[in-house]
């Protein structure tokens, strides 16, 4: 066998990393990027997009360039988490999970896999199977499905065997569970130090039973002292291939998070993490920032094959891996019909996943209401950014007279200088923040509305009505209730809501 040139060396490296890249037109520059170094891989974000027929044309192009065995991938859990916020909006994992449905949970994966394989995309990089079972999480929370591991993951490959159905393949995240971190590894790299006996009990517990059903797995940031108490996951042989292919015998796709997030690319430097991940067994590794960081890890893969540190009888393999997925899930759009009918599907999974908390009492309507809520909706990078003051106004005037007061900062924000004026004051919460405790001691609405984070329910002791996600039919939903159409069946699937 011959040895393969640099350029050739660089091609191989190239479908091994999927990357991302800024504009919404696929430019002569990034073409030629793509082309020149056999990249198969792209996932796409918020930025990127703008409507469906520019998102059809960039994903066609995509396509174009990358040929018949493209990945194109798409954050599009729901709730909070989703890139292409005008098709209809899926209601968070948290939510099915209090609605308690696998049925619900098929049909609404069914749903989002119609939607984005129209748009051109064939990887949406769902269902998270981390259990959340710690309340300070600060960026898993309602996108799992719940804490306790066997339902959490029959309602996970619910939905997955949904948008399998619809021909999107699904890549279950994030190995082996960052659901009980305080740390989000976009910022910084997390711990969980728990005995092995206890990872097998909960966190691992829902990958394991996906395992056989998953076509692709995302790898954690994470370090797990008592698996490997060197390596974060994604950077861990023990874990992989030890734990994953070899005692698992998972056949699918391995391919890590983000390699640009602050847990990696601060400690290790791109190019070596990149290496690192491939050795211990990932098969593609995210290369999510710059062309600068891109060309390093590309220049670092293509050396650790020429050198012999990346065997290229286990490169065959991974290559492999990525074909059988791609030709499995092929990026061919669809013609979409069922617009008014998915909606209505995922309408029926935010009304079904409305929880009351604390026997919530309804205003009258035509009640003069004072609305209070934050200022200050952006993203955080991870999720898109939260309902608008004035669009929660808006909803709410459908029913009340609403006076709107906002806050820029809850930890300053004085609640006793609210006018006495008799109007019955509902709190809106419209970002994922954990409340401090100058909002926990002073704060008394007569009715909190916790429109993203549920346990931010848990912060202000006043009865509240939870909605796991701030989407339109979110709202409508809670108005269902404010009105006395509609009943908040939902139940928290996660201690402390008892």
């Amino acid at each position: 066998m011959t040895t393969p040139n640099q350029t050739e060396l660089r091609k191989i490296a190239g479908q091994l990393i999927m990357i991302r890249f800024p504009g919404t037109v696929l430019d002569a520059a990034t073409a030629e990027f793509i082309k020149a170094n056999g990249i198969r891989a792209v996932c796409l974000f918020r930025g990127n997009m703008t409507d469906s027929e520019q998102l059809a044309k960039l994903t066609a192009d995509l396509r174009a360039v990358m040929g018949p065995e493209s990945l194109i991938g798409i954050d599009q859990e729901g709730g909070a988490v989703v890139r292409s916020t005008w098709v209809p909006a899926p209601p968070a994992a948290m939510g099915l999970g209090a609605a308690n449905d696998t049925d619900l949970a098929y049909r609404t994966g069914a749903a989002v896999a119609r939607a984005v394989k129209a748009l051109g995309f064939n990887w949406n990089f769902a269902p998270v199977l981390d259990l959340n079972n710690n309340p300070h999480n600060p960026v898993i929370a309602e996108r799992s499905f719940g804490a306790e591991p066997l339902r959490a993951a029959e309602l996970a490959m619910a939905w997955m065997a949904g948008s399998h159905a619809e021909g999107v393949s699904c890549c279950v995240k994030h190995f082996p569970g960052h659901g009980d971190t305080n740390v989000d590894s976009h910022r910084d790299l997390p711990t969980v130090n728990k005995p092995v006996e206890e990872l097998d009990r909960m966190e691992l517990a829902p990958f394991r039973i996906a395992s056989g059903a998953a076509p692709a797995m995302m790898t954690a940031h994470i370090v797990y002292p008592t698996l490997d108490p060197d390596n974060p996951a994604t950077m861990s042989r023990r874990i992989l291939t030890g734990l994953l292919r070899e005692e698992w015998q998972y056949k699918g796709v391995v391919i890590t998070d983000g390699m640009d997030m602050h847990a990696i690319a601060g400690r290790y430097g791109v190019g070596n993490a990149a290496v690192r991940a491939l050795v211990a067994g990932a098969d593609m590794v995210m290369a999510l920032g710059t062309t600068e960081t891109q060309n390093e890890t590309l220049d670092s893969i293509a050396a650790a094959i020429e050198s012999g540190e990346l065997a290229m009888d286990e490169i065959k393999l991974r290559l492999d891996r990525l074909a059988s997925l791609a030709l499995a899930y092929p990026c061919k759009p669809r013609s979409y019909k069922e617009d008014a009918a998915d909606r209505e599907v995922m309408a029926e999974g935010w009304r079904r996943s409305l929880t009351a908390y604390g026997a919530p009492t309804r205003p009258p309507q035509g009640a003069q209401v004072r609305l209070v809520v934050r200022q200050d909706v952006v993203s955080d990078g991870v999720s898109e950014a939260g309902v608008p003051a004035e669009g929660v106004a808006a909803s709410l005037r459908r029913l009340y007279d609403v006076e709107l007061t906002t806050f820029a900062d809850a930890d300053t924000f004085d609640w006793s200088a609210l006018p006495q004026d008799g109007r019955f004051t509902i709190l809106a919460s419209t970002s994922r923040l954990r409340y401090g405790e100058h909002a926990r001691a002073t704060w008394k609405p007569d009715l909190h509305l916790a429109l993203w984070n549920p346990y931010q329910a848990l912060d202000i002791q006043s009865p509240s009505l939870m909605t796991y996600g701030f989407a339109q039919p979110a709202l409508d939903a809670v108005n269902g209730w404010l009105c006395g159409e509609l009943e908040a069946t939902g139940r928290a699937p996660v201690p402390g809501f008892a």
